[in-house]
């Protein structure tokens, strides 16, 4: 049992708190409702994304076998069947996905919408150029909106972009640590020969960039000020950049960013500024200081 539960990857459910995004800055976070449906929405993504790791791991399981640390995955290793793995897929996909239309009709489109992109990346676009990386961005895309839709309010444009910028600043982190912490990386994922250091440090660098300045606007928008009542969300922006800059240090001093969930879940300055962050928020949004 404990390797069939491995292979659901627990450690990457961390993104699917994305999901919360919405709730924190919709004004709703501390009204217990909504608060339950979003959670509700993040256990929906956490079976959906299980049962996609586990068709992913039965679709590379030629490759996985050659790689230094994906090898020693369950079903790679052989301790979880081709077979087991396929019907805990189904059956977390055919209970996940009733439950996401009771709970809105929206939220269950949205959630067939990142199925059927995981599908689609599972299968041709991780083999596309740029394409790849758009396709992970989309995937946290989904997973916000879901937040928003499945508590019907009124979905940000800038939490589109700010979400789309900051997916794609980690996905292109974690190809460059795939990229050179393998002898032969082509061999192990394919698209890799398609990248190079020098690419994907200048993407990289334009999306880190692009992630700070559309965070900067939105807290200046006046929109925004009009909705909180405030103008002292600009204060929440150094957070946001230090976070930027030591994933950066991670990614280049310390050679990580291949396994984005571990390195967020590991580097103690990089979790106490997200609490810090968060933390600003909550004041700033919450009790208006």
């Amino acid at each position: 049992m404990i390797p069939i539960l491995l292979s659901l990857r627990p450690k990457q459910w961390t993104k699917n708190f994305f999901v919360f995004a919405g709730i924190i800055f919709s004004l709703e976070f501390f009204h217990l409702a909504p608060l339950l449906k979003v959670i509700d929405a993040f256990i929906v993504f956490c079976a959906i994304s299980s049962a996609m790791y586990l068709v992913n791991d039965i679709k590379d399981l030629e490759f996985d076998k050659k790689h230094p640390l994906k090898k020693l995955r369950p079903i790679a290793s052989g301790k979880v069947s081709p077979s087991l793995a396929i019907f805990f897929a189904f059956l977390l996909i055919l209970t996940a996905l009733p439950i996401s239309f009771m709970l809105n009709s929206l939220f269950g489109w949205v959630v067939v919408s990142y199925l059927v992109l995981m599908f689609s990346y599972t299968f041709f676009l991780k083999n596309i150029v740029i394409l790849d990386v758009f396709s992970i961005a989309a995937g946290f895309v989904l997973r916000a909106i879901a937040g928003v839709v499945v508590i019907d309010v009124i979905l940000s444009p800038w939490l589109v972009i700010c979400t789309i910028l900051l997916a794609l600043f980690i996905a292109l982190g974690k190809r460059r640590h795939e990229l050179l912490s393998l002898d032969l990386a082509a061999e192990h994922r394919q698209i890799l020969d398609e990248y190079n250091p020098r690419l994907l440090d200048q993407l990289i660098s334009a999306v880190a960039g692009s992630t700070v300045m559309a965070y900067a606007l939105y807290t200046l928008w006046p929109e925004t000020i009009a909705k909180f009542g405030t103008n002292s969300l600009v204060y929440s922006i150094p957070f946001v950049l230090y976070g930027i800059f030591r994933y950066l240090y991670l990614i280049y001093k310390r050679d990580e960013g291949g396994q984005p969930e571990k390195t967020l879940l590991s580097d103690p300055p990089l979790l106490i500024d997200i609490f810090l962050w968060i933390a600003a928020l909550t004041l700033i949004i919450y009790v208006r200081l």
